[in-house]
């Protein structure tokens, strides 16, 4: 066992937030945490990791366990580049390095042989150190680093970058990769999903799939824990319940206990109600009397239970419309975006919307999709191409940063100020729907969570009664209930809809076409997320066929190429593109086997390398002070052959 928590309890003032949490994590277990927003979450994870105090109960753990812990949003705040921070993780190994260099230079002394006993104690020092170098992984270093950061989408970032030139998110991802290296034998991970795209999403489930410790991983992304967890603990009411299984288990259990308890709990109230019953008409009469005592008896002595509490109060909202726009609602022709004026997105984007469609803009992160969203609501300038809306279209627009709120408002106030000729008591229910009652109207915007602010945007949002909504992540920030009436609320609304989202169960539920925006252009799929991977699948499989056939034709390249002088010039034209495309992917070819060779090399070179220090730690090599130097010097070459075969590695990649 790993940790335990026992009947662990926190409040704050008079308002309890945990009673009596239970949990318990063995070693590679992979344990999701699930709740409404507000439920304690965070702050368990907090008291485990030694950063919040607990009211009563206790917290076990082994001395040697080590626990990394990353928060939300929480970035790297250091004046390194991505690549040193990133080699910090490994700063015993690198002084061990030092060690072997320095010793590595005594041993090739000739003066170290005049002195047998410092010679054989430098020697014995050296075997044991590059040893212990080899165990602990010191030859891996450069590629487990490289690996993290392409899985983490750092791939095409220098390595010399500086940490804090990163935005936001892409610092809680390089904290994250931080912490993936550093292997703590507990990783607890608030969120982690955030501000990652779903290339990034999708290495990451591999990765902690085959992660050597244990996981305790908060998470509102469906998706990831059915892909990555063995159980789940709810909290819920203060209080914790374990289920085993992953997410999409734990519901069916769930629904399933809530059945059974509350049959069980019928039942009793009917048998109590039999029995009060007899009690009442029986308790007077002398011939009954005692059987009437006896009734009253084992209705004293019956446990009673409790009636099941059932889910906790949801969001409950629709979409309407107020008037329906035309049938075509969106053409886009040949757009192209830049960022600030210098950075140029893409370009020749063209994509069409009808009325009643609902289509996913997916994409890697820093590839603009939200920047095109900004550019068809006005709130961003193209560089070329146009964009038309229908007749009859009215947008409603949802940011993911909730820019649109005012800090300074009260809840009541902000949606209010929107919308002055709806009554108070109007504003009140539809606040109320979306779970502010009584004083939660009068909080402060400033003050509210990211949940809270999500959830009065979307009160904006529904009150608008546009039949056009943008969304950017709408699901950001929403716990998993919030989600799913969010994604019912769409499902049955009648206008069109364009979203970006990197939830892929939201996806699936929703898209019924999926616009995947790379940085060479736009790609239309029909059909959900699923959908969208089994073409993609499909496609690279054709492309990797056709690829083969042409290898098969190489030899009638040339053929063609002597029979283009008697073609038609639409022929020559014809060959002449089809010359070229061949050449473009000869090239490809060339590129892919010289990379191949490179891997090669590099796993030959650092094998080479790691037997060369192994017998240097030879007692026969070590007392032969000339061997010695020679398998230094053979080192030190191998070691520069290697940096040349990583530095061309990664310019073909």
């Amino acid at each position: 066992m790993l940790l335990q928590v026992s009947n662990i309890s926190k409040s704050y003032g008079v308002r309890a937030i945990l009673s009596n949490i239970t949990l318990q994590i063995e070693n590679k277990e992979r344990i999701g945490l699930v709740g409404v927003n507000g439920a304690g979450k965070s702050t368990l994870l907090q008291i485990i990791a030694g950063e919040m105090s607990y009211d009563s109960g206790d917290l076990f753990k082994a001395k040697e366990t080590k626990i990394g812990y990353l928060k939300q949003n929480s970035g790297l705040h250091t004046e390194k580049s991505i690549w040193n921070e990133l080699l910090s993780v490994f700063s015993a190994l690198l002084e061990t390095e030092r060690e072997l260099r320095d010793l590595e230079a005594q041993m090739a002394d000739p003066t170290l042989a005049l002195d047998e006993k410092k010679y054989e104690s430098t020697m014995n020092r050296y075997a044991l150190r590059s040893e212990s170098f080899r165990e602990q992984g010191g030859y891996e270093i450069e590629a487990k680093i490289r690996g993290i950061l392409h899985g983490m989408g750092f791939g095409q970032f220098s390595p010399d970058t500086p940490v804090q030139t990163l935005s936001g998110g892409q610092k809680t991802r390089l904290a994250l990769a931080k912490m993936l290296l550093e292997e703590p034998d507990l990783l607890m991970l608030d969120e982690p999903t955030n501000h990652l795209d779903i290339p990034t999403l999708t290495w990451l489930e591999g990765y902690l799939r085959g992660y050597p410790g244990a996981i305790l991983v908060v998470s509102h992304d469906r998706f990831f824990l059915d892909a990555l967890v063995t159980s789940i603990y709810e909290i819920e009411r203060n209080a914790s319940k374990r289920y085993t299984g992953n997410y999409s288990r734990f519901i069916e259990i769930k629904e399933a206990n809530y059945d059974i308890e509350m049959k069980q709990f019928e039942k009793q109230q009917e048998e109590i109600s039999k029995l009060e019953d007899f009690v009442q008409r029986n308790i007077v009469r002398a011939s009954t009397t005692k059987r009437a005592q006896s009734r009253r008896k084992q209705l004293d002595k019956m446990e009673r239970l409790d009636k099941p509490m059932g889910d906790l109060k949801r969001a409950s909202f629709s979409f309407e419309i107020e008037k329906t726009s035309g049938k075509e609602v969106l053409q886009v022709d040949r757009l192209a975006l830049s960022y600030s004026g210098k950075k140029r997105l893409f370009e020749g984007l063209s994509f069409q919307l009808r009325r009643s469609e609902t289509a996913a803009l997916i994409g890697p992160n820093g590839v603009g999709k939200s920047t095109l969203l900004k550019t068809l609501i006005g709130q961003h300038k193209q560089d070329e191409g146009t964009y038309k809306w229908g007749a009859g279209v009215t947008i409603g627009y949802y940011d993911q940063e909730q820019t649109g709120l005012n800090p300074a408002n009260s809840v009541l106030e902000e949606v209010w100020s929107t919308y002055p000729h709806l009554e108070e008591a109007r504003i009140r229910t539809v606040l109320g729907s979306f779970l502010f009652s009584g004083e939660d109207v009068f909080k402060k915007v400033a003050a509210l969570s990211g949940g809270e602010k999500a959830r009065v945007a979307l009160a904006k949002l529904m009150l608008q009664k546009a039949n056009v909504l943008i969304l950017d992540e709408p699901t950001n920030h929403l716990d998993l209930y919030s989600k799913e009436v969010l994604e019912s609320a769409l499902m049955d609304y009648e206008g069109t809809l364009l979203f970006i989202s990197h939830d892929r169960y939201f996806l699936n539920k929703m898209a019924e076409s999926m616009l995947d925006l790379q940085a060479d252009g736009l790609t239309s799929y029909l059909g959900n997320y699923d959908d969208f991977v089994e073409k993609k699948a499909e496609l690279a499989e054709m492309e990797a066929k056709r690829l083969a056939k042409d290898a098969e034709k190489k030899s009638a390249v040339s053929h063609t190429g002597s029979t283009s002088k008697n073609a038609s010039p639409g022929a020559n034209a014809q060959a002449g593109g089809y010359e070229a495309d061949k050449i473009a992917k000869r090239e490809e070819r060339s590129r892919q086997r010289k990379l191949e060779q490179l891997e090669l090399d590099i796993a030959r070179l650092e094998d080479e390398v790691s037997a060369l220090e192994d017998e240097l730690a030879d007692p026969s090599v070590y007392n032969n002070y000339v061997l010695v130097q020679e398998k230094t010097a053979s080192v030190d070459t191998k070691k520069s052959e290697l940096a040349g075969c990583y530095e061309e590695w990664e310019t073909l990649l």
